[in-house]
């Protein structure tokens, strides 16, 4: 029996770097779906915003402590976090693109990004297959250059929890105090 994406665990990706995100901060989960990492995050003691079009998914996550939840076109209205700024900000197996700009900007100063979905050559295996919805190689660091500093990035394919080429980053938003030159010698 395939498991739902709603039975899922959360992504050892999103559990190995959650804890890098300040503790008790705001963290956005984009295009959340039925909320797995909601709930798992909520359970680390974060503040969560759930955000997806999807009422119906999104209506497993009220009652949980620690989240929040919005049902929001990300793809068809405006960018719904305009004013809000997140300490970290997990994406899982969504991508589209118009969204980043305003996705990296809602990062806080020391917020955490960490976004892990489709690349290139899943088509080979599954969905999805439409180019629209897969990385390019190496195009989650392209989004973060000379804007975030990369942690940790991986691509490739992945057999757990299913066959599939992936693309992930781990990425923090420097913070102005760490910008600055010591220039005493």
């Amino acid at each position: 029996m395939q498991l739902q994406h709603e039975q899922l665990a959360p992504s050892a990706w999103v559990c190995r770097y959650a804890r890098l995100i300040a503790a008790g901060g705001a963290v956005l989960d984009l295009a959340c779906g039925h909320g797995r990492h909601a709930r798992y995050l909520a359970g680390l003691g974060y503040a969560v915003e759930a955000v997806d079009r999807d009422a119906e998914a999104l209506a497993a996550l009220p009652g949980v402590a620690g989240v929040a939840t919005r049902c929001a076109d990300l793809e068809g209205a405006p960018w719904p976090y305009a004013a809000r700024r997140f300490d970290g900000i997990v994406v899982t197996n969504y991508l589209y693109r118009p969204l980043v700009a305003d996705m990296l900007s809602a990062l806080s100063p020391g917020g955490v990004l960490i976004y892990e979905t489709f690349a290139l050559g899943n088509e080979k295996l599954g969905r999805p297959s439409n180019p629209e919805f897969l990385l390019r190689p190496g195009e989650l660091l392209q989004w973060v250059e000379g804007r975030l500093e990369v942690l940790a990035f991986e691509q490739g394919r992945v057999e757990s929890p299913k066959p599939a080429v992936v693309q992930r980053i781990c990425a923090v938003q420097r913070r102005v105090e760490d910008c600055r030159l010591d220039l005493t010698w």
